[in-house]
């Protein structure tokens, strides 16, 4: 089991899989300022093997593609532990750095680099993609 939780431990969550799974990197504008930060470092997983205890804020948000991307947020600190979005049944993007253990993640791809912060420097041989990755790049991050 891999747990992870939100800033102030109310919010707790164990994720059903054998390994940490890979991770990316979204520079988009619109990651810049949900974040607040230079980019979102997220975690990909199937929805079924997350399982959350403690109180969740729901934030339901239009996505550019007309559907729904509903934020999850501790309902005490408002860590956003993760989202689901309805153009992606089955799949919740878990933010990577509220894993415990965090510190061993990098990301396996990066994406959005054409709105990147331009001080950031994109480390060799990690993919890299303007927009959005091609389906088999986004494959080889589960591997």
């Amino acid at each position: 089991m891999i747990a992870g939780g939100c800033r102030c431990g109310a919010v707790r969550y164990t994720l059903a899989v054998d390994a940490i799974p890979g991770t990316y990197a979204c520079h988009c504008t619109i990651c810049q300022r949900s974040t607040g930060s230079s980019f979102a470092h997220q975690m990909p997983v199937a929805e079924a093997a997350l399982a959350v205890e403690g109180v969740l804020t729901e934030v339901p948000m239009p996505t550019l593609q007309r559907g729904v991307s509903t934020q999850r947020y501790c309902a005490k600190c408002l860590t956003r532990i993760y989202n689901t979005n309805t153009g992606r049944p089955g799949l919740a993007i878990v933010r990577a750095g509220t894993i415990d253990g965090s510190k061993a993640l990098s990301p396996r791809l990066h994406i959005f680099t054409s709105t990147k912060q331009p001080w950031i420097v994109l480390p060799e041989g990690v993919p890299a993609y303007p927009e959005s990755a091609p389906v088999e790049a986004w494959l080889r991050i589960f591997a």
